[in-house]
């Protein structure tokens, strides 16, 4: 193999490594269908393609097509049901069970069959079969997409590009040696087909992160920032004063408060309004540790709490990480049409207050969330933007300035 094919293949194989991880993040995001979905469409395509390149080390010819012939009809089975599940056609139990039946036939027979032939036959046989499965999500894809499936028409081309890169290996590993472009190809195909499915599969099954907490919370959760709502945050709260009170140990609370969303509004009206609030709502999921619990507060506020504040030093930290987030500009949308929301052209930062208070154990839950609250709107006072509870002095003060290592 020349060193142009070896850059094509290892591109594709650097394709696969990257499904890998992203299947492991989902995996870690307890999004498990979407990480079995995706790992299995990366491993089975880089094993049918380290089969079908020869690089099995196995050196007898015939024993060689034999096993090809089974990896094939493996291959074939593995997905064309992953690809059948994402189109939504095993959700009922009896056109599962027909698929399946299908699948299982069509894999013996082709096996059965082709232990009846020479070895190249065999070979050749799996992968007309692995072909003809290839056609049928193709057929089946096409017709969802008529159907007014949007997601069915990526399906298409992921599927045709796929039976190109079928199409490529089956000829290296019949033929032989064969030129560069059909290798160029080839790779280029597979790693279409794996980019595609990547992004079919995190559309088709991204909405199930969704769907837990709304399951989880119900009328509580808030569709715009995808945290507790209002109402839920004061039991968020409650139940974090409780803990403590076992734990003898002060809580973390932190309020960010937004000063212009009021004259957002009113200026450019409520989609703008929301499209700020879900994006700073998403800024500060990305920057807050796992540990620390969030909610919506009010219509202009959020609500971190870190349920041990013994490390004085940790809660101004993540305050002032916060306010680094959430203050930078974004670019906003002021049509409720889709196909502008990413056409914003309004510039707009949040002016922001982050109140930082340490609750010791004396303290009630409602006492400490509007201690936090009037300190997070006099930090818009303040330079820094941060404010927190002098206790020398009784009173709310500017937050120190972060101490710079010698």
């Amino acid at each position: 193999m020349d060193s142009l094919t070896a850059g094509f293949w290892g591109a594709f194989f650097g394709t696969v490594a990257l499904m890998l991880a992203a299947s492991l993040t989902a995996y870690a995001r307890s999004m498990q269908r979407v990480a079995l979905l995706a790992a299995l469409s990366a491993i089975v395509s880089a094993l049918f393609t380290c089969a079908f390149l020869g690089w099995l080390p196995i050196g007898n010819a015939a024993v060689k097509s034999r096993v090809l012939a089974h990896v094939a009809v493996g291959s074939a089975v593995v997905l064309g049901l992953m690809l059948a599940s994402m189109l939504g056609l095993l959700r009922k139990r009896e056109v599962a069970r027909q698929a399946y039946g299908l699948m299982a036939g069509g894999a013996s027979l082709a096996l059965v069959v082709g232990w009846a032939l020479r070895p190249e036959q065999a070979l050749a046989l799996a992968a007309l079969m692995a072909f003809a499965v290839g056609c049928v999500m193709l057929a089946l894809s096409i017709r969802s997409a008529y159907r007014g499936d949007r997601l069915a028409w990526a399906a298409v081309v992921g599927v045709a590009c796929m039976l190109v890169a079928l199409t490529g290996l089956s000829a290296i590993a019949l033929v032989g040696h064969l030129p560069w472009p059909v290798h160029a190809a080839s790779a280029v195909a597979g790693m279409a087909y794996l980019a595609v499915m990547a992004g079919v599969l995190w559309s088709r099954y991204s909405y199930l992160l969704e769907l837990s907490q709304v399951m989880a919370h119900g009328p509580s959760y808030d569709p715009v920032t995808r945290m507790r709502s209002h109402s839920e945050t004061g039991q968020m709260m409650g139940a974090a004063f409780f803990r403590r009170g076992h734990g003898q140990h002060p809580v973390g609370v932190i309020v960010v408060s937004i000063a212009n969303l009021y004259a957002l509004d009113n200026l450019h009206g409520r989609g703008a309004y929301n499209h700020a609030l879900f994006v700073c709502a998403t800024r500060l999921r990305s920057c807050v540790p796992q540990d620390v619990q969030m909610g919506r507060l009010a219509d202009d506020g959020f609500l971190l709490l870190v349920p041990d504040a013994r490390d004085a030093e940790r809660l101004r930290r993540l305050a002032r990480q916060v306010r680094e987030r959430l203050s930078r500009p974004l670019v906003l949308s002021t049509s409720r049409e889709p196909a502008q929301l990413d056409a914003g052209q309004t510039t707009w930062a949040a002016e922001l207050g982050v109140g930082v208070l340490s609750a010791g154990t004396q303290m009630r839950p409602s006492l400490a969330l509007t201690t936090a609250r009037a300190m997070s709107r006099t930090a818009w006072t303040f330079p820094s933007r941060l404010a927190w509870f002098d206790e020398a002095g009784r009173q709310i003060a500017e937050l120190p300035q972060a101490v710079e290592p010698a």
